[in-house]
């Protein structure tokens, strides 16, 4: 029988990763049309793969394809936004109240280490975010639903399209700490009622934020 040689990793999905990362970076800023044969050149690639790594970020919400006139970063309006929030509170405040119930004391020790270089974070945006990030997949984690998760990192990522604008507010960094440390209250104490709502409130605060 022949052996099949799988690769680690198939080349349109290494494309839609560096992809991702630039409309992230906003390198690749919203609204803006992506140069497939430019983008091909500097790869060292041919179109189809660059294609391929483009029908992935279009199934993410990243990127919008348009008939006659090829692929544009996603625009995201006031009502996007709001639908995006609303699922994403909807969604983790039902895991931080299942964290809350459940959760051994070795998973909750590893949440507020996670909390505290939050903490520690407060006067760097960028690492702060990242942090923010790394702690709400951790409670998803903990909770243990995979189809919750995979609806949150997808809808995570339309969220990472506005996220800058989020975090410019002033103030706003502090505030969520703030709701950070009344979430971790709420876990610690077991209140699966409050650590619901505290999480259901910070996606509300985070939303205002960024409208």
């Amino acid at each position: 029988m022949a052996v099949t040689t799988l690769t680690p990793r198939a080349l349109y999905e290494e494309v839609a990763e560096l992809l991702r990362q630039r409309i992230f970076d906003r390198t690749l800023e919203p609204g803006s049309w992506i140069d497939e044969l430019k983008l091909a050149e500097e790869y060292g690639i041919s179109r189809t793969p660059l294609r391929e790594a483009l029908k992935v970020l279009s199934t993410e919400g990243l990127v919008t394809m348009k008939v006659r006139r090829g692929a544009y970063v996603t625009e995201v309006s006031e009502t996007d936004l709001a639908d995006v929030y609303h699922l994403l509170g909807l969604l983790e405040s039902d895991a931080a109240g299942v964290v809350a119930a459940r959760a051994t004391p070795e998973q909750l020790a590893d949440l507020q280490a996670i909390h505290a270089e939050l903490e520690a974070a407060v006067d760097d945006r960028e690492l702060f975010f990242a942090i923010n990030e790394r702690f709400h997949m951790r409670l998803l984690a903990v909770a243990n639903n995979r189809w919750r998760d995979q609806m949150v990192a997808d809808l995570r990522k339309v969220m990472k399209l506005n996220r800058h604008n989020s975090l410019l507010k002033s103030g706003r960094i502090q505030e969520s700490l703030r709701e950070h440390r009344a979430l971790m209250q709420a876990l610690e104490a077991k209140d699966a009622p409050v650590a619901t709502q505290r999480m259901l409130e910070h996606f509300q605060n985070g939303l205002a934020a960024a409208a």
